[in-house]
């Protein structure tokens, strides 16, 4: 049995429903399907999604990150945050538990320009990585989502001119090794790790991508022990409704 998860940034769900999104949900037909960025508070949105169950984290301010998951198949227990009462305002992480794995999508707060809000976003790493770690100890972990870090120079198509810059710092790619060091797998770089080209992510100005000048900053991560269970990661730049593109993730599974 197959499992395939989709994750996406998508910028404002209300603006991607108007680009495509529901078209896009059908063609993927995942059976997980996580997005971050919904910028969107209770009761704005009804989304008809026959057959998937779905989980929402808002943001305490209006128009302001959050993030969801919609799941054919019904969790066992469901959480919202890391359990941080400074970094749960924002709708920033949800956790589905299966019997045989955790699933995770997450939001990274956004160094912003000059750094200015590294310190919280690295903050949020730490404990993000905790958080990580403590449910791997219990069962699998696969974790996805816009985690606003281009990891290395092959991450992105100008490293040289954006060293420093927020998602290229090396206090943010120093904090993604230390993630990785602490039992995960980047599945895309795992099956890819040579791959140039492959981004996630364009800025909207100076035809970013249309001339593939782009990031890739939206990950799935899986525990170091699932590693023979990935069959493929995938990057669908094709894909339009946001600034980024979903990424996919399939996971050779048998019993959910």
């Amino acid at each position: 049995m197959g499992l395939r998860l989709i994750s996406w940034n998508v910028n404002g769900l209300r603006a991607c429903m108007q680009k495509g999104f529901q078209a896009a949900f059908t063609e993927l037909n995942a059976d997980f399907f996580c997005l971050q960025e919904t910028k969107l508070q209770p009761g704005q949105l009804a989304l008809e999604l026959p057959g998937y169950q779905q989980y929402w984290s808002y943001a305490e301010k209006k128009g302001y990150s959050g993030t969801a998951i919609f799941t054919r198949s019904e969790p066992m227990s469901v959480e919202y945050g890391l359990g941080c009462p400074e970094l749960d305002q924002e709708g920033r992480l949800i956790s589905l538990e299966y019997p045989n794995f955790f699933l995770v999508t997450c939001y990274t707060p956004n160094a912003q320009r000059g750094l200015a809000r590294l310190e919280h976003r690295l903050k949020w790493d730490d404990a993000f990585r905790q958080y990580l770690k403590a449910l791997d100890g219990r069962k699998p972990v696969i974790a996805c989502g816009d985690l606003n870090v281009a990891h290395q120079e092959i991450d992105l198509k100008n490293p040289g001119p954006n060293r420093g810059n927020a998602g290229f710092s090396d206090e943010e790619r120093s904090s993604f090794d230390q993630l990785l060091q602490s039992g995960f797998t980047d599945t895309f770089r795992y099956l890819h790790p040579e791959q140039i080209g492959a981004y996630t992510w364009w800025s909207y100005m100076f035809h970013a991508r249309e001339n593939n000048a782009g990031w890739r900053i939206d990950y799935f991560l899986t525990s170091n022990r699932l590693q023979a269970r990935i069959t493929s990661a995938a990057i669908h730049s094709q894909i339009f409704g946001s600034d980024h593109c979903p990424v996919e993730l399939e996971l050779n599974w048998e019993g959910i």
